[in-house]
């Protein structure tokens, strides 16, 4: 499957796509985001944590650098953006980060490519203006390629 690319113009339909693609995880899962800084990120982990049935409110991981929320899952939410290098997500317990029980999200997750698994959902969120997001979801793997199929995105997917 290529790539899904959803529009969304307001932050309840960021939560709502990403509400869609967590509807599909199971623990073990990695979903890496990237893409403009304020973009919706974080607004994106709500929605998804949400679909997960964490109660807790979710805020972004910038300065502790990984929250953790109970849900049907555990969720991992970890923002990599001020580490300066590998060895800190090594320090950090990385092989945590990527344990069966958990659903793990991580912001800026492209800058620390070489130690991810080959299996995960990419999602990239762009705004290319105040109003609107470009949300791409790709995925990366066999296993997620084909539950990425019969994610139920229809409602926000645009043309490439």
């Amino acid at each position: 499957m290529p790539d899904v690319v959803c529009a969304s113009s307001s932050s309840d339909q960021t939560r709502a796509i990403a509400g869609a693609l967590a509807s599909a995880l199971h623990g073990g899962d990695v979903v890496v985001l990237s893409g403009d800084l304020g973009a919706g990120k974080t607004t994106f982990v709500q929605g998804a944590a949400a679909a997960l049935d964490v109660r807790a409110h979710v805020t972004s991981p910038s300065f502790v650098l990984v929250r953790e929320y109970a849900g049907r899952a555990r969720v991992v939410h970890v923002d990599v953006y001020r580490l300066s290098s590998l060895q800190e997500l090594i320090d950090l317990g990385y092989e945590e980060l990527f344990a069966p029980d958990a659903i793990t999200f991580i912001e800026w997750g492209d800058v620390v490519e070489d130690m991810l698994p080959d299996d995960r959902i990419e999602v990239e969120i762009r705004a290319p203006d105040d109003d609107t997001r470009r949300i791409t979801i790709r995925a990366r793997g066999s296993t997620m390629r084909a539950r990425l199929d019969a994610m139920p995105f229809e409602n926000w997917t645009v043309t490439a």
